[in-house]
């Protein structure tokens, strides 16, 4: 979606608080100070307090996002220090591009490494259940407890 070149100026001169940052992206007052002491953002200030430019919003939206694929606030500095160029942004894309591939690959073969350790996991479970009904079945309740305990703890982590 295209911003009206009025409405992207008012974004972009709009500031924000270490609270709103805080509220919007559910980041503590900690993470942000780290990111300034890492270089990741820079701050404005306004007496003792931080004013964060619309730029600071965009680059912490960036570094969340980073982080949250996987990628080490290195990475994430490279990235985010190709985007002062005076090219539009274009060196930033590709390079950003790359490194995104990149990591849907790493991401896809964790997945996959994910799905095999599942699947051996079930078989072993389905084992163990079997061994346990021909010489200990009182301890299936158990067993059964166990897995309602962990599919418990699963569901309310994800």
């Amino acid at each position: 979606m295209n911003v009206p070149p009025r409405l992207a100026s008012i974004r972009r001169e709009r500031s924000f608080s270490i609270r709103q940052l805080c509220r919007e992206f559910d980041v503590t007052p900690r993470a942000l100070r780290f990111y300034e002491d890492k270089g990741l953002l820079a701050p404005g200030r306004r007496g003792a307090s931080r004013v964060y430019a619309g730029r600071d919003r965009a680059r912490l939206q960036l570094i969340l996002r980073g982080k949250r694929v996987g990628f080490s606030l290195a990475e994430i500095a490279e990235l985010l220090a190709l985007y002062d160029r005076e090219d539009g942004g274009a060196t930033q894309m590709a390079a950003s591009l790359a490194r995104f591939r990149e990591r849907l690959v790493d991401l896809r073969r964790q997945r996959e490494d994910l799905d095999k350790a599942v699947a051996e996991l079930e078989t072993g479970c389905a084992w163990l259940e079997e061994r346990l009904a021909e010489i200990r079945p009182d301890l299936l309740p158990q067993a059964a407890d166990y897995d309602n305990v962990l599919s418990a703890r699963l569901d309310a982590a994800g």
